[in-house]
């Protein structure tokens, strides 16, 4: 095995130690010490240096059967993450390299090495592979062009805009050539950002009147293709909205999440038939294989500066709970990113 420096032989790490009922509370789960192990046969020790906290975990703390297993509890959690490898019985993969895993929610991780994927810190920082350049920035892309079947022309409305899929799905729809991009968001400065930063061509605030009444007027002549992050009246509004032949990716619906009874569907579905109109359900899981195209086209669109994205880092091993509920309050914008500082 090698390895740099002398091997801690603790690690902190956040247990889920009981099923949240409506909204996660802070008793639900607890930072643990335990015993970290060395990595085995074709493993590698990372010490963790950026977190993932994400809205679909609300979903793995709930036992439902869903399309990803439940988190256990009284085990560590797991999430995205980004970090250093300072320890190798791994071919392929030395101590120094940086990896993207999925064993977040804790400092160490030992991680197969088939599970860790070599990052180039050079190209891009090492956050962006969690967000701008990772599973989020995936979701976006293969949402809008697979799912949806955005083309060029199209007039696209996405909900929860300033989140970190949202604000990258309007800005790829306006560099494949939209004719027009509107985007929801939760504040006025949010609205703000959308228009003057991300290039939208119309924003507003959710909060500031109905959606449907909104929409209208920010998309005077429809929609073709709807990118649903939050569900209920959004969706509603889109149906409403929706051009012949219009698209819809569903892609998560926060503003039902934490509810203990069913939310009511949207009643204008009807409509449908008349539009021609196409709803489907959107899992990056499946869309792995677009990921070498996905960094191919945006990579550079990053680099450029022409994909504009944001981060809301929160520090500390111990603020990674508050992180996560942070982003079921809809507290960040861009992408909500928990950072370790080196011990």
């Amino acid at each position: 095995m090698t390895h740099s420096a002398e091997l801690p032989t603790t690690n902190r790490e956040w247990h889920l130690v009981s099923r949240p009922v409506g909204w996660p509370k802070p008793e639900d789960f607890a930072l643990v010490e335990a015993e970290l192990k060395q990595p085995g046969p074709d493993q590698v020790l990372v010490r963790n240096k950026h977190l993932s906290v994400d809205p679909y975990m609300r979903g793995r703390m709930s036992d439902a059967k869903s399309y990803v297993a439940p988190f256990e509890l009284g085990k560590v959690m797991q999430g995205g993450a980004v970090g250093e490898v300072v320890a190798s019985n791994a071919e392929g993969i030395a101590v120094g390299d940086h990896v993207l895993h999925f064993f977040g929610w804790r400092e160490y991780a030992v991680v197969d090495a088939k599970q860790a994927i070599k990052v180039d810190s050079e190209a891009a920082p090492l956050s962006t592979y969690l967000g701008v350049l990772g599973m989020t920035g995936l979701t976006a892309y293969a949402g809008l062009l697979r799912t949806a079947s955005f083309k060029e022309g199209d007039s696209v409305f996405v909900s929860g805009a300033a989140g970190a899929v949202g604000s990258q799905v309007g800005q790829v729809a306006k560099l494949k050539g939209a004719s027009r991009v509107i985007g929801s968001a939760g504040s006025d400065e949010k609205v703000k950002l959308l228009v003057e930063e991300y290039g939208f061509d119309a924003a507003f605030n959710y909060k500031s009147g109905p959606v449907n009444e909104q929409l209208r007027k920010a998309a005077p002549d429809g929609i073709d293709v709807y990118f649903d992050n939050v569900g209920g009246d959004h969706l509603e509004a889109a149906i409403g909205a929706l051009n012949l032949h219009g698209r819809i990716a569903i892609c998560g619906m926060i503003s039902v999440y934490n509810n203990t009874e069913p939310a009511p569907g949207p009643k204008n579905l009807a409509r449908l038939i008349a539009t021609r109109g196409r709803i489907e359900g959107l899992l990056v899981g499946d869309h792995y294989d677009l990921q070498p195209q996905f960094v191919q086209e945006v990579g550079p669109w990053v680099a450029s500066g022409e994909l504009k994205y944001r981060e809301t880092v929160v520090e500390g091993i111990e603020n990674n709970l508050e992180a996560f509920l942070g982003v079921l309050r809809g507290d960040n914008t861009g992408k909500m990113i928990v950072t370790l500082s080196k011990p």
